[in-house]
Parts: C-alpha cells; sequence; structure tokens
C-alpha cells in the first residue's frame, strides 16, 4: 500500500493544550476529582444579549450560506469596533471573517507563504503558530526572550533574526501564554525593523481586552498609515465576550491579502457559522457591561492567586499585564522533587496532585508551566494549595 500520510502532517506536533485537556477529562471521566488549569477560554457564558441574537437570527431563519469572507452587516461591525477601540480605519475589502483567530492565521500563513519562507516567532510562542507557518511550507524562526525582558523581544533581537528569506514576524500582545504586554514605544522600534527590513506584521490581538493594573491596548498599527499598510490585525470574540465555541475571528489589512484569504475559504470553508456571524454583530454592537465584568473577575483571580503561586517553594512568577495566564519558572520545584524535567513535574502534577497545567515545551520555554486562571477563585486557591502541598511534599534538600 502507498504511504497514507503526507510529510506535511507527519511532522506535526500536537496540540498540548488539547492533549492536557483531553487527559485532564479521561480523569475526571473515571471519577477523579481533577482541577484543570490548561484550557484557554474563559469560565463564563457567553452574554444574554448575545445568546437572544442568536436565537432571534435562526427563528427569523438567517440559517443559510453567507458570502464566504462574512456577511457584510458583521464587517461593518467588526469596522466600526476597530475605528471605535484602536482608532484603525478599515474598508469591507479590507476585513474577512473566518472560523476563530486560530482558522483566520492558518488561512493567513496559506496566502502569504511560499516554500522556504521565513517567520519570525517569539519565544515563547502560542502553540499553533509553528505549526501553522510549517503546513504553508514556512520555515518558523526563533527569537528567544527572557524572564529577564519580561518574555519580550527587542528590536535588535529582530533586526539580528531577519535573512533574506524573512516575510513577517508574529506580534502577541497581550501574549498567550506569558500575559506580557508590548508597550507602545516597544512595537514602535519592532515596527522601524520592520520597514528598513520590508516584513509583514502579523499582530494577534486576540487578548486585547484583557488587560490590568490600568492598561490600555495600543495595536502596532496605530503607529502610522505606513506600519498599518504592512499590518494583518488578527482578532476575534472567543477571549473577550466568552465566545470560544462560537468560533468567529477575522483579520483587517492589505485588500489583496484579505481577497486572497476569502477565496481560500470559498474552497475550504464555504463561510463562518451563520449563527455565529449574526451573535457577534450583538457582541460588537451591543452594550459592553459584560466585556468590562469578565476583565474586572480576572483581574481580582489574579491579584489573589498570584502572590499564593509564586510562595510556593520552587516557583518564579512574573506577574502579567493581561490575557488569564501565569507563567511560573518551576525548574527549581521539578529538580528538587526528584523530577528530569518540567514535563515530568507537570505529568506528576496532573496525575499524583490531580491538578493539570501546560508544560512550557509546548511553547517553547521548557522550564516554565502555564496556569490559566480563567476559573473560579475557589477551584483555583485549592488548586493552589494541591501545588504547594505536592512540592512540599517531595521536595528533597
Amino acid at each position: 500500500m502507498k504511504e497514507l500520510l503526507a510529510q506535511r502532517v507527519k511532522s506535526l506536533t500536537p496540540s498540548s493544550t488539547l492533549a492536557i485537556t483531553a487527559k485532564a477529562n479521561e480523569l475526571k471521566a473515571q471519577g477523579i476529582n481533577v482541577i484543570g488549569l490548561g484550557a484557554g477560554e474563559p469560565d463564563f457564558n457567553t452574554p444574554q444579549n448575545i445568546l437572544d441574537a442568536a436565537a432571534d437570527s435562526m427563528n427569523k431563519g438567517f440559517t443559510k450560506y453567507t458570502p464566504s469572507g462574512g456577511l457584510p452587516a458583521l464587517k461593518d461591525a467588526i469596522i466600526n469596533k476597530l475605528k471605535r477601540d484602536n482608532n484603525l480605519s478599515y474598508s469591507r475589502n479590507e476585513v474577512i471573517v473566518g472560523n476563530g483567530a486560530k482558522h483566520i492565521l492558518y488561512t493567513l500563513f496559506q496566502v502569504i507563504l511560499n516554500e522556504g519562507d521565513e517567520v519570525i516567532i517569539p519565544i515563547p510562542y502560542w502553540v499553533s503558530y509553528p505549526e501553522q507557518v510549517k503546513l504553508a511550507g514556512g520555515v518558523p524562526v526563533y527569537v528567544e526572550s527572557t524572564s529577564e525582558q519580561n518574555y519580550k523581544i527587542n528590536a535588535e533581537q529582530l533586526r539580528n533574526a531577519v535573512t533574506d528569506k524573512t516575510k513577517a514576524v508574529i506580534i502577541n500582545s497581550p501574549s498567550n501564554p506569558s500575559g506580557m504586554v508590548y508597550s507602545k514605544e516597544e512595537l514602535t522600534e519592532i515596527a522601524k525593523v520592520a520597514v528598513e527590513k520590508d516584513l509583514l506584521i502579523i499582530s494577534d490581538e486576540i487578548y486585547e481586552k484583557l488587560l490590568y493594573n490600568g492598561l490600555t491596548h495600543f495595536s502596532i498599527a496605530e503607529i502610522s498609515e505606513e506600519i498599518k499598510a504592512r499590518t494583518i490585525v488578527v482578532n476575534g470574540v472567543a477571549k473577550s465576550h466568552s465566545m470560544t465555541g462560537w468560533r468567529i475571528g477575522y483579520a483587517a489589512g492589505d485588500s489583496t491579502i484579505i481577497n486572497s484569504m476569502t477565496d481560500l475559504a470559498s474552497h475550504s470553508t464555504s463561510n463562518p457559522t451563520t449563527t455565529s456571524q449574526y451573535a457577534t454583530m450583538e457582541a460588537y454592537n451591543g452594550p459592553q457591561d459584560s466585556v468590562e465584568e469578565m476583565r474586572q473577575a480576572f483581574e481580582s483571580r489574579l491579584e489573589i492567586i498570584y502572590p499564593k503561586l509564586n510562595a510556593i517553594p520552587g516557583f518564579k512568577v512574573i506577574k502579567p499585564q493581561g490575557a488569564f495566564y501565569l507563567l511560573p519558572d518551576v525548574s527549581e520545584a521539578a529538580e528538587k522533587t526528584g523530577y528530569t524535567s518540567v514535563d515530568e513535574f507537570a505529568t506528576a502534577l496532573l496525575t499524583e496532585a490531580n491538578v493539570a497545567v501546560i508544560p512550557g515545551s509546548g511553547f517553547g520555554v521548557p522550564n516554565v508551566i502555564r496556569l490559566s486562571y480563567a476559573t473560579s477563585l475557589e477551584l483555583l486557591e485549592e488548586a493552589v494549595t494541591r501545588i504547594d502541598n505536592f512540592v512540599k511534599s517531595k521536595w528533597q534538600n
């Protein structure tokens, strides 16, 4: 029999976040009281006004195909949102709606990358960036940041990583997994390198609404028209409006790229889910109170959990500025509890302490674990207590 699988999928690394979540769910199904801190989704239900709008659209019979790139009325809602929140002006042919920001990114890489094109990916990175680049025939080029840099690369590092094959750089702010945020000044310096080296900027802003300690979001596309012209802004309603399962994301940018993405979507997905598009229209056009309520809840949890996590022996935690993740360096804890790697330590936390966390190797940082605080404060406190007891019970002086 001929080879069944294509080479491009043989090299794929499965999503570590989904793998851990699946294992945690398997243990839960066995009756084990597992606390899952792995999944990257808000624990709140989608706001009622959005649910009502979705139901209303179905009752009115809006259940058929839509244009491949999204309903014109939804594009208008996104355009208004980008103007209102980010002071960015786009037209309909510069916006595409897709089946979640993840699929938007996948489609984007498919249309901009030729075989061997390089994409610069800062470490730590969201697990799907490298795999999506590779699936498009591109080459991920990693630029490492450190905890001393607050897990952010600088302009000089970017400049040094560029070759004649470099096509784009990914900026994710606020970041998954670190929760760190690039300042306007830092983004301006990075943008200068993008102009100097003729790079596309892929700005993943999915956690835009989850910022703490008085910070406000700044998009790299806001710097100037010159920078906006070479930036593809990627966003969606999954995190901001607790709509992960609705699968709506979008991109805004150069019309040639956007139109090509739309053409590809017409042959792959036909269109984003119709009901979800009507729900998203309400998410952006309707009241935004729930967005702020969820943000405040996450910030409150962070303020309580951060110091407790940082007090666990062998844990070193930088306080995040956004998103809903903590990224402690646990290399000392792993070593002192008898494990040869943080991956082993994370597995033991799941099987012995019944707490599911994501090992940092999936984000390019093998000495950390990622914990999501997108769950109830009661569960968060219990999880931290379990981790603390686990570490102290195994600590070897």
